[in-house]
């Protein structure tokens, strides 16, 4: 089988992996899509912007592991119980790839790396290869009577994020993206201590929260380059 090569890498407002939505177009932030230069053509390019959403191909670049684990405990039946790897969207896969819907935004083909992919709802890590981009099809791509699974019955999500530090300063749009993001509470889901403290990077902030089983509270935002520390 011939190797494959990355095509392009996206960035992303996420430096860590912690924080990360578990699933593509759960908060609304924009990433750009550069091509590595073997790819980095106008011409491959032409027509995509006929199209709202894309299919993005991408690896969990930082989850590569050796040998085959059969089973894994997916974060939404909160951590203890095992599935069949092949019945979750777990990063600990065979193959480490990974299958992501976003929206285009628009095409930037006169800038310094044109073209250049100008995404919202990416859920990777910031510098995340991406191997291959098609375009989202409406009439085949959308099944509207699919079933999903233990999913379907833990989509609803209703913890509360309560903002208990001095946000004098930040964009709206910073606040609703950080919103959303602890909406779908990154905790481990075995973590019921409503002291312990949680920190993340988004967007060249330090974000620290507490939670409780239905409620997180954010308990400082800072710029990252004043607190390194990220756990």
């Amino acid at each position: 089988m011939p190797e494959i090569v990355p095509i392009a890498r996206i960035f992303t407002p996420y430096p860590g992996k912690f924080g990360i939505p578990r699933q593509p177009g759960l908060v609304q932030n924009e990433s750009r899509i550069i091509f590595e230069k073997p790819f980095r053509d106008n011409n491959a390019v032409r027509g995509l912007t006929a199209f709202s959403h894309i299919w993005l191909i991408w690896e969990f670049s930082e989850n590569r592991r050796d040998g085959f684990t059969p089973t894994v405990r997916p974060p939404r039946l909160g951590g203890n119980e095992r599935v069949g790897v092949f019945a979750t969207r777990s990063s600990f896969r065979p193959n480490s790839l990974a299958l992501s819907a976003v929206r285009l935004l628009r095409v930037e083909t006169d800038c310094p790396d044109a073209p250049v992919l100008v995404v919202q709802g990416a859920d990777m890590l910031s510098g995340t290869p991406i191997y291959d981009i098609k375009p989202y099809l409406p009439f085949a791509d959308c099944i509207p009577d699919a079933v999903g699974g233990f999913a379907d019955a833990l989509t609803a999500n209703d913890v509360a994020v309560r903002f208990a530090c001095d946000t004098v300063g930040l964009s709206a749009a910073l606040l609703s993206e950080l919103s959303s993001i602890l909406s779908q509470d990154p905790r481990p889901h075995y973590q019921t201590d409503p002291t312990r403290e949680y920190a993340f990077e988004y967007g060249g902030y330090h974000v620290v929260f507490t939670g409780k089983e239905k409620e997180i509270l954010v308990k400082k935002i800072e710029p990252a380059s004043q607190n390194a520390d990220t756990r």
